[in-house]
């Protein structure tokens, strides 16, 4: 009730724009995100009748015809008119929703993003994937505790006393623990009990998954896979990094990228090396990687790259010199539609398409507009973290500097601390909330007839025990990060300063799997930056890593001990990678004429032949520029041949 009234009283406070102000183009986003959706819904089910017709679709809407821009680019256009003050009447809620479902439709989704992956793979030389990566997530089983009732907790509390007498046995040996850090152990037990459940605790998080989360479990008998769910990886880099530290150690020299040379070394070193190998991980970014290098390095000898239009390429394209200004745009919407978010005055204003004409007068009515106001902001955040996230993957896929290039502005408009800020709040509160009213929802509101609404009834709102809503944003978000701070130590560095790992910790206490492992990998990349203490008193969170997120042979993240946690690279970190990215946008997309290495065009024949637009004005000083530059001038008519 209470924070129903205040997004009702902050929505008051906005300027006087109301849903009189965009009538005809909300109708006309409306009826293109039905046809959008319902092509790509139909394309999806092999309609044939549908299918036939999905890439003349596809076709028209991204890639451009007659010097017009792709379909999702004016749509990205749409939203900085909004976020910079030249449109505030745009209804944002549904550009992002139809910019979204353009992007669905012509990039591809999440299961055609995967087997567009593996036909690369597959050109490219590289052996197939090593799992499916939302099957192994599927599989996996929640491990924090489950929102439920006071008997539930009480059956908990009895099943742990027996296991917390053990951890004060080793509390009192222990000279480093403090009050404070005792009350750390305690918040972790809160945090993450639930990995050595008793039975009667494992069946009813068994009967909890199944209506909370849809997971599919066994509560007659427990069982255990054996080994761990993900195969494990390891970079080229990596290898030469151990036969680096081997040679120094055994040899005493190092002979540079060569992992194939194993003179000198002893038999167990050969065995580790063959292990290595084994599980060697070849990804298409480092190929792209290697070959962007070639080009540059062998600009004449490679000769101009080969690019496929394809319509990540077509997008990237058109939104290459913009794309600063879209990323701040989704940025700022993301930040007025979080919850944490107060009304400023400053603020830009996503309520246009919500606020009536007139404002409520009634109790029932300012409920009503509560729960409303805070529903748009849900579908807001849903909305640009999907798109956001499905641009991301589909750049990745296409060329990995587009990834980093857009990655890059992000980090730089702060998206790293403004995910945290969405993120630090109560997140149960979040996954459970009830803003919506099933009745008044499309198509209920038009082909049934409507019941009485009273204010019982829109406190109660639906029956559902959480909103898939509000969990995939936060699933996109975390994933979001990840993309972002994979690999990056500088940007790593950024969780830590911003204190990300108490927040993060909250987290875990939805219960469900996919959440729980990418907020396990960010704490993962963390953990050797956070110190030894952390790591004592946080055991079951570094359990949990074990057990549900990817290891990397070699990887001493549970140790601190990793050789790039330098802390002066991390400076010349994005500095490097920005000049990469900027390389290939001059390579690929600048054409520069004045380039040391452009072609020079040596027949007079077509240079004469060429066709140069003029000025308009020029038929009035034609006679004037013939006398000037012509008649008055002698022609070495010797020179001239020399030179034919």
């Amino acid at each position: 009730m209470s924070r129903n009234s205040q997004a009702c009283s902050s929505a008051l406070r906005k300027p006087a724009l109301s849903l009189a102000d965009s009538t005809e183009l909300r109708v006309l986003l409306s009826v293109m995100y039905l046809l959008i959706e319902h092509i790509r819904q139909e394309c999806e089910n092999d309609n044939p009748d549908w299918s036939s017709q999905k890439e003349t679709f596809r076709t028209e809407l991204a890639y451009p015809v007659h010097n017009e821009e792709p379909f999702a680019h004016l749509l990205f256009i749409m939203v900085t008119k909004f976020c910079s003050g030249h449109s505030p009447h745009f209804p944002m809620k549904k550009v992002l929703l139809l910019l979204w479902k353009v992007l669905l439709f012509t990039l591809g989704g999440f299961e055609e993003l995967q087997r567009m992956k593996e036909k690369k793979r597959s050109e490219l030389g590289l052996p197939p994937l090593p799992e499916d990566s939302i099957q192994v997530v599927n599989n996996m089983k929640a491990t924090a505790p489950p929102p439920y009732g006071l008997e539930i907790r009480e059956q908990q509390k009895r099943g742990r006393r027996s296991r917390r007498d053990s951890l004060d046995l080793y509390n009192e040996k222990d000279p480093f623990k403090s009050e404070e850090n005792l009350g750390a152990e305690e918040d972790e037990n809160e945090d993450a009990e639930g990995m050595m459940d008793t039975e009667s605790e494992v069946q009813e998080r068994d009967l909890i998954s199944q209506s909370f989360v849809g997971l599919k479990t066994n509560t007659e008998k427990l069982t255990f896979a054996k080994g761990l769910p993900w195969a494990p990886k390891v970079r080229e880099k990596d290898i030469e990094n151990f036969l680096e530290m081997s040679r120094n150690k055994f040899i005493g020299f190092t002979l540079g990228h060569d992992t194939d040379t194993l003179v000198g070394l002893p038999r167990p070193i050969h065995e580790s090396v063959k292990t290595l190998k084994q599980h060697k991980y070849i990804s298409i970014a480092d190929l792209q990687i290697k070959k962007e290098e070639e080009l540059q390095k062998c600009p004449m000898s490679l000769g101009e790259e080969d690019v496929e239009e394809t319509p990540s390429e077509c997008l990237y394209r058109a939104m290459l010199f913009n794309i600063p200004q879209y990323m701040i745009a989704l940025l700022k919407l993301l930040l007025a539609a979080a919850p944490t978010s107060k009304a400023k005055t400053d603020s830009i204003n996503i309520l246009a398409d919500v606020l009536p004409e007139e404002m409520p007068i009634t109790v029932l009515q300012s409920m009503k507009l509560g729960i409303d106001v805070n529903r748009h902001k849900e579908i807001i955040g849903k909305s640009a973290s999907a798109l956001l996230l499905l641009l991301l993957k589909h750049f990745k896929l296409n060329h990995i500097y587009q990834f980093e290039y857009v990655s890059q502005h992000l980090v730089f408009a702060n998206c790293i601390p403004l995910i945290l800020k969405f993120f630090n709040q109560n997140i149960m509160s979040y996954i459970c909330a009830k803003n919506s009213i099933p009745v008044l929802d499309f198509p209920s509101c038009v082909v049934r007839e409507l019941p009485e609404l009273t204010a019982e009834s829109l406190e109660t709102g639906d029956n559902n025990q959480f909103c898939w809503r509000n969990l995939f944003s936060c699933i996109n978000l975390l994933r979001l990060l990840n993309k972002l701070t994979k690999w990056k130590h500088s940007r790593t560095i950024m969780l830590v300063v911003f204190k990300s790992a108490p927040i993060l910790k909250r987290a875990l206490k939805v219960r469900q799997a996919m959440m729980q492992l990418y907020v396990l990998r960010l704490l993962k990349l963390q953990t050797k930056y956070l110190g030894r203490q952390w790591r004592k008193s946080n055991m079951k969170t570094m359990s949990a890593i074990y057990q549900m997120v990817r290891h990397r042979m070699n990887d001493d993240w549970a140790y601190g001990n990793d050789l790039d946690a330098r802390p002066w690279d991390f400076q010349t970190e994005e500095c490097t990678l920005r000049g990469s990215i900027e390389n290939f946008n001059n390579r690929r997309y600048e054409k520069n004429l004045d380039w040391e290495f452009a072609p020079v065009d040596n027949c007079l024949q077509s240079v004469v032949g060429q066709s140069l637009e003029l000025p308009e004005d020029f038929h009035y000083t034609y006679e004037l520029w013939l006398e000037r530059e012509v008649f008055s001038k002698p022609i070495q008519w010797e020179e001239l041949l020399q030179y034919s």
